[in-house]
């Protein structure tokens, strides 16, 4: 009897590499107010989705260092992301520029237009909010995840904000089974890693798509996708695999979210007490 391989059971049994199924997101913890004893930060999470784990923090509102800043009907967004230098996958330590780095750059941009969707600027004119966000590891979809722990940490920060704006990426792969016109069908990927968006980046028919919604509210705020479509249909179907990731996700920071409301309203009234063991 010859053996087989992991891989080739996770075939046979039509998993992924990880040994998920292909509507299924990866294994994701949060931890709220991990920089309990910082006294510069307002609020703070640390999100794991998989491998990989951001860390964020808020500062604000504050005033803004220059008038020249200053908004007269609203607050400013400042999102800054930092890489840690071990924190890529391959191995690769050196360090990026957050200044300069291209990548880092476009990302800082897209989350800040994807909270500012959400976060009540108005209610703090000529204040501004500090958002930074540090990569601890990346193993794919640190993106979708610096969104997630900057939501988490806006929350415990306490800012007001119309929904939680919760990421989760999608991919659409040619698979080794048949469609009904005999060709390779074609399956729907949620929460990639970096082994499936390395590996499925050199086909030209697979697609990639981050995005981030509000859930409650049904509103798509990201939607970025830097592959060629072959048609209106797939990028539908791509975008709703996303959409029903982005539920998955509300779901973990909801619960989340309400254990860490119920902690802080049990030790408001004396009967328990909250402990950070993390700084």
């Amino acid at each position: 009897m010859s053996s087989l391989r992991r891989t080739d059971l996770l075939t046979l049994s039509n998993l992924r590499n990880d040994g998920r199924k292909p509507n299924e997101i990866r294994r994701m913890t949060i931890q709220m107010s991990p920089l309990t004893n910082a006294s510069s930060t307002n609020g703070s999470a640390l999100v794991q989705m998989g491998l990989t784990s951001v860390l964020c923090a808020v500062v604000g509102p504050i005033d803004c260092v220059r008038r020249s800043d200053e908004l007269a009907d609203r607050a400013i967004l400042e999102v800054n992301i930092r890489s840690a230098p071990f924190a890529p996958s391959s191995g690769d330590r050196r360090t990026a520029n957050p200044t300069t780095d291209r990548r880092i750059i476009e990302q800082s941009s897209l989350i800040k237009n994807a909270l500012e969707a959400s976060v009540m600027l108005h209610l703090f004119p000529k204040q501004r909010i500090i958002v930074d966000v540090t990569i601890l590891a990346d193993d794919g979809g640190r993106l979708c995840a610096a969104i997630n722990s900057a939501t988490c940490a806006l929350v415990d920060a306490g800012l007001p904000m119309k929904d939680l704006v919760c990421s989760c990426s999608a991919g659409l792969v040619t698979g080794t089974g048949s469609s009904a016109s005999g060709g390779l069908e074609d399956i729907e990927l949620m929460d990639l890693n970096q082994r499936e968006v390395s590996t499925y980046s050199n086909e030209s028919s697979a697609v990639y798509l981050p995005c981030a919604t509000m859930p409650q509210r049904g509103t798509v705020v990201l939607a970025q996708c830097e592959s060629r479509l072959a048609s209106i249909d797939v990028f539908e179907k791509v975008l709703n695999a996303a959409m029903e990731g982005c539920q998955l996700v509300f779901n973990v920071m909801e619960a989340c979210i309400r254990e860490r409301t119920g902690k802080l309203l049990a030790a408001k009234s004396g009967n328990v007490s909250i402990r950070s063991n993390f700084i």
